[in-house]
């Protein structure tokens, strides 16, 4: 073997050690509130988690505003062949909920992406969502449930709500009532952070 063929070995393999054991791909799949809807770049939770992780683990960040379950299937088979994610952080159903669309049509979507993504190796994260009350308590009693369902079915790491502890605070969301401020980002990636399964 060449001088220069052991020099680059020996490079690879320094580069080889120096990847952190037990690193992760994280991929999250959510709407805006994942996307960081209305606020400045680097502000939102998942930003803030991708902050407190990199460079040790690393953040896909497939979140898009509007984004319904039905769209999120859609677009999960090509993030799981580009990226090979080891944790998938599932955020989705506010949208479906928010437009009336049918429960059972969300939470069969949402069961696809749980299977698809341990098809593909990865751990699932499922983030819990509640509606506003004017949705009327029937309706908003069934969403609820469906990710209660989805997670005890699957047994997976659940967040039962992404908005926990400020949900019923107006001051902790913009103009729009439905996205909040950067001041609550934090504790949302907290939240999150809490039931990701890192080593």
């Amino acid at each position: 073997m060449s001088s220069a063929m052991v020099k680059l070995v020996c490079i690879l393999f320094a580069g080889w050690l120096a990847l952190p054991a037990s690193a992760a791909t994280i991929l999250v799949m959510g709407d805006s509130l994942s996307a960081g809807y209305g606020l400045a770049p680097g502000q939102g939770w998942v930003s803030l988690l991708q902050q407190d992780l990199e460079p040790k683990h690393r953040i896909i960040n497939a979140s898009i505003s509007g984004e319904t379950s039905d769209g999120g299937l859609a677009r999960l088979p090509d993030a799981l062949r580009r990226h090979k994610p080891d944790i998938v952080v599932l955020e989705l159903g506010a949208n479906d909920g928010l437009r009336g669309l049918p429960l059972a049509g969300m939470e069969r979507n949402l069961q696809q992406m749980i299977t698809l993504s341990r098809q593909a190796s990865a751990r699932v994260v499922l983030v819990g969502m509640a509606l506003p009350s004017n949705y009327g308590p029937q309706y908003t009693a069934e969403f609820r449930a469906v990710y209660d369902r989805l997670a005890k079915r699957n047994q997976l790491s659940y967040v039962p709500l992404l908005l926990v502890g400020f949900a019923t605070d107006i001051s902790k969301f913009q103009p729009d009532g439905l996205h909040p401020v950067a001041s609550v980002q934090a504790t949302m990636m907290r939240t999150v952070k809490a039931k990701l399964p890192l080593k």
